[in-house]
């Protein structure tokens, strides 16, 4: 056995059996080797920044190590972009990175990076270059067992040579190391004196909020169980939105300028925070400080006060945590503010509706996002874009119990929609999967990766994958930003995006292709076409740009900038009936 070929063995003892990448000559030993192990599935895709991608996504959605690949010099470059987003995400992903042969390092060589010094940052908990055969074993176990520990990114860099070469075990002798193979278990339950701590807390809360992220993934029932308990409501940050149903009356919808009102309404009422693994960064949506008493559980003793000044930090996982702490709290009978806030969110849901509908040139894109949310099948894997589509999906898609959803959350890359839904599809091939994307999003890479999408799907159990097209021509979410922020008008020469057909790309795959520009179609173009259809279909939307993504609350200063923008603006004529439409439906509903 050579090296290459221990090392996709040794990730299998790890209970990793799926790899993303791109084959290099850098790689040559690891490529060949994945050729003859059937135990390890690889998917190769179009660009190793999409195998990044993916590996974050599988790490999401499966909450188990998510595994890349990539050949030396540009491959290696090029899966930068992805892994950061898992590791400001906090999901565990491995890197395996080929390099040039040893005796070249150091002379300038083609394609020579200094790997290590590349990867430093993003993989700063644990990066090692191998030079020597009996080395690899513990690279290997280190990479998996820190990455899976401390939930972040972690490489191995193996040069060409040294894959091809006669695999090792480390001698007995002194200055060898020899480890095992085995996760950690999970984050320990707090001390009983800290527990008992933030119940007190808790317990002389009137107005409690609960804020959960993407931590408290898998401990719904305990939150439901603590939050009737204390009669307190729930945010959700945009990736923890699947945490919790948005059926649950009390469930106030995301936080933040792509969350909903009544989110931004509990936090300025609230005297008592309990934030649940989530490092929700913008603070200006959270209580004032000193307003509210705060409890934080993370698993992640760095992210306790991280965001709030906590009185109580519980290092723990979400749901055992909230098991123990459960019996030390007071059952607290209904009360008035939970009902106001309950109306809140009828109200909010019900405005939400009523701005999907207004009329815009073609389609309004709350409308797209509005008629999914009704049609989605309960068991729905949903990915999300960076830019207005992140806006929409906060805001209109309403999750149900068994719903799973993400999308790149703290980096906010665009061009995350599709390489995530591929991943999910291969971790879940027998669930619906649905990929919102913008036009700028799609021209960016998610096109090339339909080129995968069109390898693979007819290995799935069900071949449901769509992958939904804002077409605006615009890079919308920037354009409103610099409305909003800067008070300037739309600048067409770096805002627009070209046309071109993306359902005829479909077709071009052999895929499904649907368009759709009238408003009275987009409920049947999702059901009774997208979710029908045999095989991976683009569904291409024709959308109004100049519908503006309304945050929960404004200050003077975003008013004065869209003022400015607005009066300069070419497309002022739009943007100013569009949002009065968007305004009147809010006002009506608070009515």
């Amino acid at each position: 056995m050579n090296v290459s070929e221990y090392v996709w063995k040794r990730l299998q003892a790890w209970g990793l059996h799926r790899v993303y990448g791109y084959p290099g000559d850098g790689a040559g030993g690891l490529d060949v080797a994945l050729e003859h192990d059937p135990g390890m599935e690889m998917i190769q895709v179009r660009h190793e920044e999409m195998a990044a991608f993916m590996a974050c996504a599988h790490a999401k959605f499966t909450g188990r190590i998510g595994l890349c690949y990539a050949t030396s010099g540009p491959g290696a470059v090029h899966l930068l972009n992805g892994l950061y987003d898992a590791r400001m995400d906090h999901v565990p992903v491995v890197a395996i990175v080929g390099q040039t042969m040893r005796g070249a390092l150091g002379s300038a060589f083609q394609q020579e990076v200094d790997l290590v010094a590349l990867f430093r940052d993003v993989a700063s908990d644990f990066v090692a270059q191998a030079t020597v055969p009996s080395q690899v074993r513990h690279l290997i176990d280190r990479a998996v067992r820190i990455a899976h520990d401390r939930r972040t990114v972690t490489c191995v860099v193996l040069p060409n040579d040294l894959q091809r070469m006669p695999c090792e075990e480390p001698p007995m002798a002194h200055g060898s190391t020899h480890t095992g193979v085995g996760l950690p278990l999970d984050a320990a339950v707090p001390p009983a004196e800290e527990l008992q701590h933030a119940a007190e807390v808790l317990n002389e809360g009137r107005r409690v909020a609960i804020l959960a992220g993407a931590g408290a993934l898998g401990a719904a029932d305990e939150l439901i169980d603590v939050a009737d308990t204390l009669q307190a409501c729930c945010a959700k940050a945009l990736l923890g939105k699947a945490v919790l149903p948005d059926d649950l009356p009390w469930v106030t919808g995301t936080i933040g300028l792509l969350g909903t009102r009544p989110s931004w309404d509990l936090m300025q009422e609230c005297d008592t925070l309990l934030m649940v693994g989530s490092s929700f960064p913008y603070t200006e949506f959270l209580p004032p400080p000193g307003r509210a008493r705060g409890v934080q559980i993370d698993r992640d003793g760095g992210a306790l006060s991280l965001r709030y000044p906590m009185e109580v930090g519980l290092r723990g996982d979400a749901a055992r945590t909230l098991r123990a702490l459960r019996p030390l709290l007071r059952p607290r009978p209904p009360d008035a503010w939970r009902a106001r806030m309950e109306q809140r969110v009828v109200d909010w849901w019900a405005q939400a509706g009523r701005a999907a509908m207004q009329p815009a040139r073609p389609l309004n894109p709350q409308r797209v996002f509005h008629e999914l949310s009704v049609r989605v099948p309960g068991d729905a894997i949903l990915t999300a874009d960076a830019g207005t589509v992140a806006n929409w999906y906060a805001q209109q898609v309403r999750m149900r119990r068994g719903m799973m959803g993400s999308l790149s959350g703290t980096l906010a890359s665009m061009g995350s929609a599709t390489p995530y839904a591929i991943a999910a599809k291969m971790a879940y091939p027998h669930r619906p999967v649905i990929a919102l994307i913008g036009d700028g999003a799609m021209q960016m890479n998610g096109l090339n990766e339909m080129i995968t999408i069109a390898r693979y799907w007819r290995q799935w159990a069900d071949p449901r994958l769509v992958v939904m097209v804002l077409n605006n021509g615009d890079l919308a979410q920037v354009t409103w930003e610099e409305r909003i922020r800067m008070g300037e008008a739309r600048t067409p020469s770096t805002q627009h995006v070209p046309d071109m057909p993306y359902h005829r790309y479909a077709e071009l795959l052999g895929l499904q292709g649907l368009y759709v520009d009238d408003p009275d179609r987009v409920g049947a173009a999702w059901w009774d076409a997208a979710l029908a259809a045999p095989m991976p279909v683009i569904l291409e939307c024709r959308t109004d740009p100049d519908v503006a993504p309304l945050p929960p609350h404004f200050t003077q200063e975003q008013v004065r900038h869209f003022a400015v923008a607005a009066v300069r603006d070419p497309q002022r004529g739009p943007v100013l009936r569009n949002t009065f439409r968007q305004l009147m439906a809010r006002l009506l509903g608070r009515r």
